[in-house]
């Protein structure tokens, strides 16, 4: 009785805290955007501006987040299959951004890229203009998503270890043949939910896209940008439409990884 009782507690406990800290707050989004009908935020969404701010953050999306992943499957199998004195920096590097706030990160990339930066004479000479466009906003977003999918295929790596690996080169595969037919098959699903998480940081990334950005209206502003502008502009419909949008998107990421898998297993 005892336990059936601690069950329950532990149940409502935890689902009362999701509840209160998540599905709450998202449910009187939801409310808020439509308590005056569809067409408000959907107006302001379609707006050119809106438009514009959707448009950037898909582009960063669909730069960002491939670059990230094949990034962190090679760091993945450096960190683990190729082990040298080294990899503990690697690993401490691949952790600044959880550690360092967006807007440092931000403003690192500024120092770097900004008017009397680092590497600004050479950029500005060869024509190449960072901040304040596209270019700086991926790269902003790469740098703050980088350590998804590393720290979702290290662990995946760990487990599987080598045997099927090690079986197939002396079959006489070669090593790509070796990593596209076994380990990556291995792994797929430890990069699909690290790509999930890399993509839901892009799309919501605040701190360090507003520094380099400059928050152009209509030109590098992206959906969370928009949402600011349009909630200090007492355009409210807007903010809570844009912000619902980015819900959804976040959210139709998820679920396609998840009917994926479900028809593999199926």
């Amino acid at each position: 009785m005892n336990s059936t009782a601690s069950r329950w507690s532990l149940r409502v406990l935890g689902l009362g805290y999701v509840f209160l800290l998540l599905l709450l707050p998202l449910g009187l989004i939801f409310y808020k955007t439509f308590e005056a009908g569809i067409a408000p935020p959907l107006e302001a969404i379609t707006s050119p501006d809106g438009l514009q701010a959707l448009k950037l953050t898909l582009i960063t999306v669909a730069i960002a987040v491939p670059l990230n992943t094949v990034f962190g499957v090679l760091c993945a199998l450096l960190l683990v299959r190729h082990r040298w004195k080294g990899n503990f920096l690697i690993d401490a590097v691949i952790n600044l951004p959880f550690a360092i706030s967006p807007v440092v990160i931000g403003l690192s990339l500024f120092l770097l890229y900004g008017k009397n930066g680092w590497l600004e004479p050479g950029l500005a000479e060869a024509g190449v203009k960072i901040l304040f466009s596209t270019p700086g906003i991926i790269l902003a977003c790469i740098f703050v998503s980088l350590p998804f999918v590393v720290r979702e295929t290290v662990p995946v790596l760990q487990e599987i270890g080598t045997e099927q690996e090690q079986a197939a080169e002396t079959l006489g595969a070669n090593a790509w043949q070796t990593f596209w037919r076994i380990t990556l098959p291995a792994i797929r699903w430890g990069v699909a939910y690290g790509v999930v998480l890399t993509t839901a940081r892009v799309l919501g990334e605040f701190g360090a896209v507003s520094v380099v950005s400059g928050n152009i209206s209509g030109e590098t502003q992206t959906l969370p940008l928009f949402v600011s502008k349009q909630y200090e502009n007492f355009n409210l419909p807007g903010a809570f439409g844009a912000s619902v949008l980015l819900a959804l998107l976040a959210l139709a990421t998820l679920l396609a990884m998840n009917f994926l898998k479900r028809k593999e297993d199926a």
